[in-house]
């Protein structure tokens, strides 16, 4: 008979690999070159990539060398509660940024880019908020955070990632307001970056 820690290992290693590979994929099959677009990444991608790495591999160091009963930071509600909570933030945040890339269609892409015929958009999640697949990510990257236990490790993963990530935007967003103009601004004024209603 399968335990629950059976059950919830199996679900955790399901998404985890599956939000892996299909980050893989998108690479793959969405990063645009110069011919394909007008690419004004700046390196940001690779700079979210490497600093997710490495806050994920210090974060939870961190959590490993400090999961005795009593160790300083630990969350409260027991492993069986905090993995809980752990592998929903990161089925929401899973289907939050597949939908979001979804939504987008061809003018996806992995790397900063203005591609050929794309536009403002405004369907789905983006009526409310301008980087749904983002704050996607960032419910996983906090996923893997809180599933270590540990609220100093959470932050060790969590803080950094959200530092790229705010650069990445600024990245982003100056290209869309350079492509798009007064469109895009008057969008930025109607909607939030991140969380809707609130940043």
């Amino acid at each position: 008979m399968t335990s629950s820690f059976d059950w919830f290992r199996l679900a955790w290693r399901t998404l985890y690999w599956a939000w892996i590979a299909s980050e893989i994929l998108l690479v793959l099959m969405t990063y645009t070159r110069r011919s394909g677009g007008e690419v004004k990444d700046q390196g940001s991608m690779r700079l979210l990539w490497v600093v997710i790495f490495a806050s994920i591999s210090l974060g939870t160091w961190f959590s490993a060398t400090h999961e005795a009963e009593g160790a300083f930071g630990l969350m409260p509600g027991g492993p069986h509660a905090v993995r809980g909570v752990a592998l929903a933030m990161l089925a929401f945040g899973l289907t939050l940024r597949w939908v979001a890339i979804y939504t987008l269609g061809r003018a996806f892409s992995v790397n900063v880019a203005i591609r050929d015929g794309q536009r403002v958009m405004r369907a789905g999640l983006f009526g409310y908020m301008r980087h749904p697949s983002y704050t996607g990510l960032l419910l996983c990257i906090a996923a893997l955070g809180v599933r270590s236990g540990n609220w100093i490790g959470l932050a060790i993963i969590v803080a950094p990632t959200t530092a790229a990530l705010l650069y990445r935007i600024s990245v982003e967003e100056a290209a869309l307001r350079t492509a798009f103009g007064e469109e895009y601004v008057a969008y930025s004024a109607e909607t939030k970056r991140l969380i809707p209603g609130i940043y």
